[in-house]
């Protein structure tokens, strides 16, 4: 069988044989070319053009070829594939003439070659290939000199074909002007005015992966590997994070009327409010979620955290600060405006400008060798020394409200506190180890007058008694082992040597001290009360409430170059500068962070690191899991573009098919749509595991005609916080895990009449749950939490390690109008007329019948498009929620989960459980086809 060159082969050598000369270049008839061969015995000349391929045969026909040669099977690079058809013997003779011409012709097509220039119309290409450089077509002297000049007329003509000629960029400054420390500011404040840097920013942003959220630039996660280090940190010694980006809100007033204006926006039923008795007193640091005002259980805002300043003795103004996170600001400040009827604003004060002073100097003596200074171009701009708030607000911006009214003042204190967070157990011997109490002043820095406020502190017995006993305190705590040994929440007052003076040479590990501590008598009795009581109120007072003591602070801060001036003044290298600076005073309030479980040797978390703490707690994290709050909301309509957009990113036959999986919301949780499903299920009195499957379809079907909402009017689904219904609910699905935790006893029975009163309450609520998977397997996001069937459950229990049952496939409702909607309107067009004639050439094509219903016009294959079917019914096992977050936990050894399920749902379930099986669902992820058993568990 002959085979034919392909046509890439046939390119290849056209190419290749586009500037070979032809053997022969002068043409004759074909018979006198036979008669010449037969005559000369030389190649018989045949014309063409070069690249032609020639016949053997033609070239030598006194030179026999074989009878029945080899098939040719193609031009092979170099040679025949058949290994024949050239000769290999020499001619007998030649004629010199026609060899002549020959040679000639091939002279003269090499020197055409060589001579002319290649497609790029570049002088280059007349060198050869190790002689070519990419810096000539910058330098023309790099050339040889034969072609420099046509190179120069080249790059002339490319300029003068230019319509628009590049405009001279400025000349910029050198580095050492924008090294200036005025310089750097006006560049940083410039820089800063979208997101917000943290004082903390440049040291980030040399050692972490960057990301601009919520108006700020923030750490997400370092640069180096940290997952497993980072959880060794919190779970055995510390991780620091930097939280100044959370908002600080302050309120002044009466303490009656503050308490009775933010009563409007709580609710005992959820926990302690602001009017908790020892967060009241100053001890102990508050959380509550916060609702609109008069609104509880629904329309909530987020969690926040609050502390109240220790009452002054005779006085009934408080002092409040509230800490929310950025997203929660925007609907927070107007409501706490509104229920403290804070309308008018205060402007600021605006700082007088300084008159410039008169030149000493003559003005060409002053101006050699003098460093121009960039001043601001617009006098609203802050200052290059100072940074306002937030540090990009101009200084007219109001950030005061005040009530003429009840007298109550609001205060914005935004990027004016800094605020660390340390996690771990050993985050007290780290700020021990760290920080020292301030040392008091001598005698001579107390008689003279200085604009510092430490100086006038220690002039006052009372506060440096008060001082004395804080640190003795403070120091109490190194005989502590760990922080979950102290009271959640307790607040402590200090002040504190500059950590800068007292860091170590040396990177040390702080461990504690217990021993050591144990040894020193009379101590035990107080760390013991420590533990058990707290601080006590009068030692949680601190300096750093007052707003003039703040300022004095940031204005007299010494800086790095003054202290490293003063370090390099020292006798002996590295130690302890004697007497301690008049600046080097910094207030502090220290505040126990609850819990389940710098410099000294501490890891540095970001924004990953948060996540994973509040996993390990199995606690919400705001706002990735307040799907009813505001700012829950838009969270996740941006996580659903992002993971969508990512989605679309991948080419189709990389993509998941999610139609296939059964999973109808990869990329966000449908909360509303669940409740209200579970809701009209329970509603209609369907009770059966056989019957609850046709009613859900039957709801699939009013939903897309519309009429789910016209038999009960719509209900915004909420998250239950309701602190005696978690406790009963909590009960009733009997978190018995092997983590050693008890059943709660107590409480009510759960049956159906005990089920139908708690769904009269909280019938379109969401709870959160925790799930631990009983086998192997990783949750991931937006897995599917569904109810077990009576077989399911026969499987568990005779074999305990079984991974659960398998979902089957699920069919493609759109798979051609996909398709078609990919090639098309013209070419879905030609193929539908096409298939018309086809089948019957005299028939009109007919318009396609649909049989269910039209998917949107952004129809993405393998996602289904609005509107959803049933949430509950798509897949063989009845859907109950979805999880928020999901990983393998170091903690607990296996596989866990958090998120919400429907509580309509979870009751029904767990009623037609058995008793040694209540609380045991299925998780499935979105791109897997496996259930996996998991156990419940809800924690109050």
């Amino acid at each position: 069988m002959e085979t034919k060159m392909s046509a890439a082969k046939v390119k290849m050598r056209q190419k290749k044989m586009r500037n070979q000369p032809a053997s022969v270049q002068y043409s004759v008839s074909p018979g006198d070319a036979e008669s010449s061969a037969r005559r000369t015995g030389v190649d018989s000349p045949v014309t063409g053009e070069a690249g032609d391929i020639e016949d053997p045969s033609s070239v030598h026909p006194n030179i026999e070829r074989p009878k029945n040669p080899h098939p040719r099977g193609g031009w092979v690079r170099g040679h025949q594939r058949d290994g024949g058809g050239y000769t290999k013997e020499m001619p007998k003779y030649i004629t010199a003439g026609a060899f002549a011409r020959a040679r000639a012709a091939e002279v003269s097509t090499m020197l055409k070659a060589v001579t002319k220039t290649t497609g790029s119309c570049h002088v280059f290409g007349a060198l050869p290939k190790h002689m070519r450089r990419r810096a000539m077509s910058h330098n023309t002297k790099r050339l040889p000199c034969r072609l420099r000049e046509l190179a120069n007329r080249l790059r002339e003509k490319s300029l003068q074909a230019s319509s628009k000629k590049k405009k001279e960029e400025a000349k910029g400054r050198s580095r050492k002007a924008r090294r200036q420390h005025g310089n750097l500011l006006l560049e940083f404040n410039r820089r800063q005015r979208k997101n917000i840097w943290l004082e903390t920013h440049i040291w980030h942003a040399k050692r972490f992966h960057m990301v601009k959220r919520w108006g700020y630039c923030l750490g997400l996660r370092p640069t180096y590997k940290c997952y497993r280090p980072s959880y060794r940190a919190m779970s055995s010694h510390c991780l620091l994070q930097d939280l100044s980006y959370y908002c600080c809100i302050e309120l002044l007033g009466e303490e009656v009327e503050l308490l009775a204006s933010l009563s409007q926006l709580t609710s005992k039923e959820a926990g302690p409010t602001f009017a908790a008795a020892l967060c009241l007193s100053g001890q102990r640091q508050g959380s509550v979620v916060v609702y609109r005002a008069g609104q509880y259980p629904t329309q909530p805002l987020g969690p926040v955290t609050f502390l109240w300043r220790p009452r002054a003795q005779g006085s009934t103004h408080r002092q409040l600060w509230i800490w929310a996170h950025p997203t929660i600001k925007q609907d927070l400040l107007p409501e706490l405006q509104t229920v403290c009827q804070c309308c008018e604003a205060v402007l600021p004060p605006i700082p007088p400008v300084p008159a410039p002073e008169p030149e000493k100097t003559p003005k060409a003596k002053q101006m050699t060798g003098t460093k121009q200074k960039r001043t601001c171009k617009n006098d609203s701009e802050p200052p290059a020394k100072k940074t306002l708030g937030d540090g990009t607000r101009s200084p007219n911006t109001p950030v005061t409200w005040k009530s003429l009214s009840n007298g109550i003042v609001i205060s914005d204190l935004t990027m004016e506190i800094v605020r660390y967070r340390l996690i771990g157990p050993q985050s007290h011997s780290v700020l021990v180890e760290t920080m020292e109490a301030a040392t008091c002043c001598n005698e001579i820095d107390k008689s003279q007058p200085a604009p510092l406020w430490w100086p006038e502190q220690c002039r006052d017995e009372r506060k440096m008694n008060l001082h004395q006993q804080q640190a003795d305190i403070f120091h109490l705590l190194k005989g502590i082992y760990s922080t979950g040994e102290l009271p959640s929440g307790t607040v402590l007052g200090l002040t504190v040597d500059d950590p800068r003076l007292t860091l170590p040479t040396k990177r040390v590990k702080a461990l504690p001290c217990v021993k050591q501590a144990q040894e020193v008598g009379g101590e035990e009795e107080k760390r013991r009360d420590l533990m058990l009581r707290g601080v006590p109120a009068p030692y949680c007072q601190s300096d750093l409430w007052e707003r003039s003591v703040r300022d004095n602070v940031t204005d007299n801060k010494l800086s790095q170059k003054e202290l490293n001036r003063m370090k390099s003044e020292l006798l002996v290298p590295g130690s302890r500068l004697s007497p301690t600076p008049l600046q080097g005073r910094v207030p502090l309030l220290l505040v126990h962070q609850p819990g389940k479980q710098v410099y000294r040797d501490v890891r540095i978390g970001g924004l990953t690191m948060s996540l994973k703490h509040s996993e390990n707690k199995g606690a919400a994290h705001f706002p990735h899991d307040y799907p009813d709050c505001p700012a829950g909301a838009r969270f996740q309509e941006e996580q659903e573009a992002q993971l969508l957009s990512k989605f679309k990113r991948y080419p189709p036959a990389k993509r998941p098919n999610y139609i296939k999986h059964g999973c109808l919301a990869p990329f966000c949780c449908p909360w509303q749509q669940l409740a209200e499903e579970w809701d009209l299920i329970l509603s209609e009195g369907e009770k059966g595991g056989g019957r609850q499957t046709q009613m859900t379809m039957q709801t699939d079907a009013e939903r897309q005609s519309g009429d789910i909402n016209a038999t009960k009017p719509l209900r915004r689904v909420t998250v239950l916080r309701n602190r005696k219904s978690l406790r009963v609910l909590s009960g009733w699905c009997r978190p018995t895990t092997s983590k050693g935790q008890r059943a709660r006893s107590g409480g009510s029975p759960l049956d159906l009449s005990a089920m139908t009163r708690f769904l009269s309450a909280h019938g379109t609520s969401l709870v959160w749950v925790r799930l631990s998977l009983l086998s192997k397997g990783k949750p991931e996001l937006h897995a599917m939490v569904c109810a077990p069937t009576a077989e399911d459950l026969k499987l568990l229990g005779k074999e305990p390690g079984a991974c659960g049952p398998v979902e089957p496939p699920h069919r493609e409702p759109f798979k051609r109008l996909t398709r078609r909607q990919q090639k098309g309107p013209r070419t879905a067009a030609a193929s539908e007329k096409t298939q018309a004639k086809e089948s019957d050439p005299s028939a009109e094509p007919k318009p396609r019948k649909s049989k269910g219903p039209l998917p949107s016009p952004d129809l993405t294959f393998g996602l289904w498009a609005d509107p959803l079917p049933s949430v509950t019914s798509h897949c063989s096992r009845v859907t109950l929620g979805w999880v928020t977050h999901g990983d393998f936990s170091l903690s607990a050894g296996c596989g866990e989960a958090l998120g919400f399920v429907s509580v309509a749902g979870l009751l029904h379930t767990v009623l037609n459980q058995p008793m040694e099986r209540r609380g045991t669902l299925l998780l499935r992820n979105p791109t897997a086809m496996h259930y996996r058993f998991a156990k419940v568990n809800l924690e109050v």
